[in-house]
């Protein structure tokens, strides 16, 4: 009883991250024979499986970072860990400097239409984007002001919104224009590239919580 108990408190816990469908099926489980842990995997798994539609409004709460070792492989254990945050720290310090900062960035999606506004230190840069099939990928086209740049990046589903993982070129090639229109342009950005030395094919981004 106990332990039945334990799982749907726990699942009411991060119910309206998921599905009513998705979580009665888990909830199902929890009396059919399966353990406590798997039922919280499977409950998370479902959390972060979960539709991405990015229809509303995000907040920027800092950078996002991936990086694949120069042996080759995704890292993804706690050395790994700690590497992406070192990294991600330090690209914090130089976008703050062209006001790229957690909390003051606001990204808007329309579904309807699929444009967007991304607006940084007041200033609204627009565009279109598309959310590719699977939902797991992102493609963002900038209007004339941003000479029509366009990026395409990995899209994942977080406990708060989402990430959006970009190639270092092109991540650095928005955030040098965005500075630029802004009027905040520092040649401190250009040293972002040389934080990842000894690892290939580093990926930056946006960490965003939906409002």
């Amino acid at each position: 009883m106990k332990r039945t108990a334990l799982i749907f408190t726990a699942s009411l816990l991060i119910a309206g991250s998921t599905n009513a469908q998705n979580l009665g099926s888990l909830l199902k489980s929890a009396t059919s024979g399966s353990t406590l842990g798997n039922v919280i995997n499977n409950v998370a798994g479902a959390i972060y499986s979960a539709p991405i539609s990015l229809n509303g409004t995000y907040i920027y709460q800092g950078s996002a970072v991936s990086v694949t070792s120069s042996e080759g492989g995704i890292i993804s254990n706690l050395a790994g860990t700690a590497v992406t945050s070192g990294i991600e720290a330090k690209v914090d310090d130089k976008l703050a400097i062209v006001g790229i900062k957690p909390g003051s960035a606001t990204f808007v999606f329309n579904n309807t239409d699929n444009t967007f506004t991304i607006t940084i230190a007041g200033v609204p840069l627009s565009g279109t984007y598309k959310v590719g099939e699977g939902e797991n990928t992102v493609n963002l086209t900038f209007g004339k002001n941003m000479k029509y740049l366009s990026m395409t990046g990995s899209l994942k589903s977080t406990a708060s919104g989402c990430e959006m993982l970009f190639p270092a070129n092109k991540f650095l090639a928005f955030v040098k224009k965005a500075a630029s229109i802004a009027g905040s342009y520092s040649s401190e950005i250009n040293t972002i590239t040389s934080l990842a030395s000894g690892y290939d094919n580093l990926k930056l981004g946006f960490k965003l919580s939906k409002q």
